[in-house]
């Protein structure tokens, strides 16, 4: 899992929005995103740690590609956000923060990001 906080706040802030939503959306059915704590990493290692338990990387699945693990793992987490904007910038909680999820890789991603005024 990887913050990618700054990314958006980057996009944000050449946007000139004040007020609206950002929408975060991950094309991809190996990955997906979440907001989660960012001031201690034990979080996201408590993180993974139990969704390898819940869905093992092998676990006698039937998928060719012998990744059906990631692709259970990105439906669980999902492929999108809606973060809100709000005086310029993300409205997140003081100890929030938007990670990247990877769940077949490491690979090289694409990330799209709609930010809409209002």
């Amino acid at each position: 899992m990887q913050v990618i906080d700054r990314y958006i706040e980057e996009a944000v802030a050449e946007s000139g929005v004040e007020e609206g939503i950002c929408i975060v959306w991950v094309p991809h059915t190996t990955a997906g995103v979440t907001v989660n704590e960012n001031a201690d990493p034990d979080v996201v290692r408590d993180i993974l740690y139990e969704t390898e338990k819940v869905v093992p990387f092998a676990d006698g699945y039937h998928h060719g590609e012998g990744n059906s693990a990631a692709h259970i793992k990105s439906s669980l987490f999902g492929p999108s956000l809606t973060l809100v904007i709000s005086r310029g910038a993300l409205l997140l909680g003081r100890w929030q923060s938007v990670y990247f999820c990877e769940f077949d890789g490491p690979r090289t991603r694409t990330l799209y990001l709609k930010i809409l005024e209002g």
